[in-house]
């Protein structure tokens, strides 16, 4: 039983302006409020259409306790469903991918076709409704080859977002993309601290001197630099090419292109493609980043050679599992094209450095003498609107379930 009141007194003991109140990083009962109120009620970003090739092909994933499984059915259409057995709640397939011609539970094996609905289940009598015993389905969208679930029926307003997305990220080929790598590490950190480090730069020039390099760790809200005559060339550069630029964003979701620090191509460790065979080559390739963040847990950027996705899914109160996904051209060829040493070097070398700040960001909030500080309003715009965003959507949920 969540204590609604418990959590919504939490909420209005947060200052304007500043982090969280201790115990919505640590207590246990927040954990099981944010994933009711927070991960219940989003929209998530659970992967890319090229990760589920042909029919058959299945992605299985957790959301904090939650289990996800996507598949691809014989007509093509990509469906979600709650990852559980409706004979006795067995997971059916296991976290990971694959690929099969059916959906069988491993406990008694009951049996589904690909579109959820149940095909056999020995030893049930005459009188038993299979039609009944369907799959649960989960919403799901599919926008410019990635995949977006909602576990509410009631699901925030999607196609504002789905438009805006379309116009930055067609031009990426993501639908036609291969996955070349994932990874996932875990953090002993509440997710939210996970998240608002991922949501600004602050630490980045003493944090991450590789990343640095490449990336404007000098930005402001949206990678905004004050009269940079070289950013008005960007600009102007990607409108010749009919790239968009504007920084945009909803209630849950951003949008931008950027451009990189000077002479680099792509955000690596040296500043040059890592990928031969590019995913959009207009302009040369020279097209910087388009940013993409996702409330609650994601963020994503998309060079001219590669794709990253970044997502930080809570497992407990004080741990997180951070996913990493490096997308690369279809027809890129391992070895030839692209290693996946150079490929992931940059990202996993600044998701073990964000590891590290995350976890003494825990050790510190843990203290009894911890009080909620202040954001900077240069530095940390978008840490602070991840909080607000945060603040608002679990106030909604208390006024809509506290009565």
């Amino acid at each position: 039983m969540i204590d609604i009141r418990r959590m919504g007194a939490l909420l209005a003991e947060r200052p304007e302006a500043h982090c969280l109140p201790q115990g919505l990083y640590n207590d246990p009962a927040a954990f099981d409020f944010d994933m009711a109120a927070i991960f219940g009620t989003s929209w998530l970003m659970a992967g890319f259409e090229c990760e589920l090739p042909k029919a058959g092909s299945y992605v299985a994933q957790m959301v904090g306790k939650w289990p996800v499984l996507i598949v691809r059915g014989r007509d093509g259409e990509i469906r979600a469903f709650h990852n559980s057995c409706r004979h006795r709640g067995s997971m059916l397939c296991a976290a990971g991918s694959g690929s099969s011609p059916k959906i069988v539970c491993p406990y008694h094996r009951w049996t589904y076709e690909l579109d959820g609905s149940l095909l056999s289940a020995m030893r049930m009598g005459d009188d038993f409704d299979k039609a009944a015993h369907s799959l649960r389905p989960i919403q799901i969208e599919a926008v410019a080859g990635c995949l977006f679930i909602c576990f509410d029926d009631n699901p925030p307003p999607f196609n504002e977002f789905a438009l805006r997305l379309e116009e930055y990220l067609a031009p990426h080929n993501v639908k036609d993309a291969k996955l070349a790598f994932e990874s996932t590490i875990t953090e002993y950190a509440n997710w939210k601290l996970v998240m608002e480090n991922g949501r600004e730069c602050y630490h980045c020039s003493t944090g991450h001197p590789e990343l640095s390099r490449t990336f404007p760790v000098g930005m402001k809200k949206h990678f905004d630099v004050d009269g940079d005559l070289r950013v008005q060339a960007f600009i102007d550069q990607m409108a010749a090419v009919g790239l968009a630029t504007d920084a945009l964003e909803g209630d849950w979701w951003q949008l931008a292109r950027f451009s990189l620090n000077p002479e680099v191509l792509s955000l690596s460790m040296d500043g040059g493609f890592l990928v031969k065979k590019l995913m959009c080559d207009r302009n040369g390739g020279d097209i910087g980043s388009m940013r993409l963040a996702v409330d609650p847990h994601c963020f994503m950027h998309s060079t001219a050679d590669h794709t990253f996705m970044f997502s930080a899914m809570p497992v407990g109160p004080n741990e997180t599992a951070v996913t990493g996904k490096w997308l690369v051209h279809k027809d890129a060829v391992e070895g030839v094209d692209y290693t996946i040493e150079t490929l992931t070097d940059l990202w996993t070398r600044t998701n073990l450095q964000d590891k590290e700040l995350a976890e003494n960001n825990q050790l510190g909030v843990n203290s009894p003498g911890y009080r909620p500080g202040p954001y900077s309003k240069e530095a940390e715009m978008l840490a602070l609107r991840f909080t607000d965003w945060y603040c608002n959507t679990a106030a909604k949920y208390v006024e809509t379930h506290g009565r």
